[in-house]
């Protein structure tokens, strides 16, 4: 059987980089429906395409949505209940905003570009939880959210979207607390330097050959979206770390 045989999944920011190989990858375990949602409709078409080569039997919902945006927030959740009959098992909140580029220092950071990152990569996260956990509280549920390890260090120049992931990992804390009790299980995870349009874009003078693929990151994901990782709940974990399962409570009070 596969590891997700039978699950109701959406994931933001689904038309590049990680988000798009999450959604191949978790079609290719087994889930029975992947909502996929991003501003670009041609590139969303290609994930959906792939996806139908090479799992046909998954349902594939595709939404364009500005996640700026609250209406378009709900009716990407609307939406997606609408076509999965009620159910919802994962949500992976990926969507992400860099800001401009190249990034400038705090002082020198136009207001408008900093609100406009916090309403992607911390404001749309929260809408997303809320909208979503009333249909994900009945049977149990998989929240994971993307973090950065410029969500643990506050690294000069990354400007809002550092002070973004510094958010979303207290943001997921305080809901892994207050939803303990019930079934529902939230973690986040920093998937690490990966070769992506954003990655690129936010340090044009490294080499992106350096970094991983985000074909090489995915199994973190899987695992926390599978009932392998029914009783991890409030944990952060890194991808690239060959050791991240050290993260997963039941392991460590193995050890």
């Amino acid at each position: 059987m596969k590891r997700l045989e039978g699950k109701y999944i959406l994931i933001t920011g689904a038309s590049q980089g990680l988000g798009r190989q999450l959604a191949i990858d978790y079609a290719r375990e087994g889930a029975k429906g992947i909502s996929i949602t991003a501003r670009r409709s041609g590139a969303l078409e290609e994930v959906r395409d792939r996806i139908g080569e090479t799992s046909p039997d998954t349902q594939v919902v595709l939404i364009v949505a500005d996640l700026s945006r609250q209406d378009d927030i709900e009716r990407v959740v609307a939406t997606t209940l609408a076509e999965f009959s009620g159910r919802l098992d994962v949500l992976v909140n990926n969507a992400s905003s860099i800001g401009p580029t190249p990034m400038p220092y705090l002082l020198d950071y136009p207001l408008e570009d900093f609100r406009s990152v916090l309403e992607v990569n911390l404001i749309a996260p929260y809408l997303l939880i809320k909208k979503s956990l009333p249909a994900m509280i009945e049977r149990g549920g998989s929240i994971i959210n993307v973090t950065s390890d410029a969500g643990r260090t506050g690294y000069p120049g990354w400007g809002a979207y550092g002070i973004s992931k510094f958010g979303i990992e207290g943001m997921s804390e305080t809901w892994a607390a207050e939803l303990e009790e019930s079934g529902v299980r939230i973690n986040w995870v920093d998937p690490g330097n990966m070769n992506t349009v954003m990655h690129r874009a936010a340090e044009p003078e490294e080499d992106p050959n350096e970094w991983a693929n985000p074909a090489d990151v995915t199994e973190v994901f899987i695992y926390l979206a599978s009932d392998e990782s029914r009783a991890v709940s409030g944990k952060r974990f890194q991808a690239q770390e060959e050791n991240w399962r050290r993260d997963d409570g039941r392991e460590r009070d193995e050890g």
